[in-house]
């Protein structure tokens, strides 16, 4: 684990829409060891709230895999926010 004792740092990337309604495509969040991908969204939607309007609409990768809102986050993990896709 890193300098904070029972913290793990996660890289998030955004895309799309919720990409340009923050303003950059990328954070570092710490959370507490043992976080899920559901408590990682939480802390983003309080700290962005601009994001809170896409968070119902967005699929996540875990180090470029798909994950369930339970899946448990590591030190290191890169979180990806992908908007739905649309076609036609």
């Amino acid at each position: 684990m890193n300098g904070e004792r029972g913290t793990i740092n996660i890289r998030v990337k955004f895309f799309a829409a919720p990409r340009e309604a923050l303003g950059t495509n990328e954070v570092t969040v710490s959370l507490p060891a043992g976080a899920t991908v559901d408590e990682l969204l939480k802390l983003l939607t309080e700290r962005y709230p601009a994001l809170r309007p896409y968070t119902r609409f967005l699929s996540v990768a875990v180090n470029r895999a798909y994950a369930g809102m339970h899946a448990e986050l590591h030190d290191g993990d890169e979180v990806a926010c992908l908007p739905p896709v649309g076609g036609g």
